[in-house]
């Protein structure tokens, strides 16, 4: 009984080849669980939150872009400035408060 399991231990086909058919096999049946586990998360990602998907509705949609166009048409686009952000070695509440003061005391 020993002497056979010795045999087995050192004949190259149990020691090599089964543990690599296994990991073949196994390591299959592993990666379709994980796709599996991957393609239910994008389903749960594509639902959709009622409320909103009522807003997307691709029937209203004409009516939003038109509220999105009534809310915009009564801004004055061109009367803006270009203010720069600070540097990250600058302090930004004091260097905005002086990119500001000239708007302020123009308006």
């Amino acid at each position: 009984m020993w002497n056979q399991a010795r045999k087995l231990q050192k004949n190259r086909t149990v020691k090599y080849g089964i543990p690599m058919l296994l990991l073949v096999v196994g390591g299959s049946f592993g990666l379709r669980e994980f796709t599996q586990i991957r393609y239910d998360a994008q389903k749960m990602k594509k639902k959709l939150d009622p409320a909103l998907e009522a807003r997307v509705n691709t029937k209203k949609q004409s009516a939003i872009l038109q509220d999105e166009y009534e809310k915009l048409k009564d801004l004055d686009l061109d009367g803006w400035k270009n203010i720069r952000g600070p540097r990250p070695w600058e302090d930004s509440k004091e260097y905005q408060e002086e990119q500001r003061a000239p708007l302020n005391k123009g308006t």
